[in-house]
């Protein structure tokens, strides 16, 4: 275990704008899910790869629809209770280019009050009666200009829970055929950029900590400790929420198994 000052440097060398809160407890994580596959079987991830993978977990929209409620609550539900009031939706937005299929990625702007810099999908709260696809696309066409009639929803990922918000997050994900142009709300979003899933899923590029907290949180072991995932991306980290559904959405494209078996 290590604490606060003592934690080896994260992608060393990489350098990024935002700032990672420190817990009082870390430890070194698991690799990554798909670390056992060759290399082969990482690359030339398309968007047929994509769509094949997610029928073959059944997580089509046509086929079925996402869980009402996260699973994650009924991990913690002999815990104190925690109250989640807030229900969001983000967009997984995949399309093709030279053979590899890349997502949509957005930093927060460092002029919020919550999240400021952070690597995030496009998304927000839902408002009365939306469903979490009506709120993923309206949230990508108010923070960075994607046309809805652009974007083709085809599958869903694991609602999840971020608690220190008391938020729940439901992800969609959709299509493009082509690159998109952005027009940022420049209130709430700095840059958006895309990156490949074989890059996301290379050497290097993934780091899994197990962190400390007081509060009782999904996949804790017997000390209390809990997966936090980081993706390193050029001049960026996705971590938190955005590392978690990115992670699942890799873990399905690549076959291996989600969520990772505890040891």
């Amino acid at each position: 275990m290590t604490h606060q000052g003592e934690r080896p440097e994260r992608f060393a060398g990489h350098r990024f704008p935002q700032t990672i809160p420190e817990p009082r407890g870390v430890k070194i994580g698991r690799p990554a899910p798909w670390s056992s596959l060759p290399v082969t079987s990482r690359r030339g991830l398309t968007l047929d790869t994509v769509r094949e993978r997610l029928t073959a977990a059944d997580r089509l929209l046509i086929n079925s629809n996402p869980p009402d409620e996260p699973a994650e609550l009924s991990v913690v539900a002999d815990d104190t209770p925690v109250p989640i009031t807030l229900r969001s939706a983000v967009l997984a937005a995949l399309f093709e280019e030279d053979g590899e299929a890349q997502l949509v990625l957005t930093r927060r702007s460092m002029s919020l009050r919550h999240h400021r810099g952070e690597i995030a999908l496009p998304g927000g709260r839902c408002d009365l009666d939306e469903t979490p696809t009506e709120t993923a696309l309206r949230e990508a066409q108010e923070e960075i200009g994607l046309e809805p009639s652009s974007v083709v929803p085809i599958a869903w990922l694991s609602p999840i829970v971020t608690f220190a918000s008391s938020s729940s997050i439901w992800p969609i994900v959709g299509t493009l055929d082509h690159r998109p142009t952005f027009t940022l709300e420049t209130a709430e979003v700095d840059r958006a950029f895309t990156v490949s899933l074989t890059d996301l899923v290379g050497e290097g590029a993934f780091l899994e900590e197990r962190w400390s907290r007081l509060e009782a949180r999904p996949g804790a072991d017997g000390d209390g400790y809990f997966p936090i995932y980081f993706f390193k991306v050029p001049g960026e980290v996705i971590w938190g929420a955005t590392a978690r559904v990115v992670a699942e959405l890799l873990a399905l494209v690549t076959g291996v198994t989600w969520p990772p078996i505890t040891d």
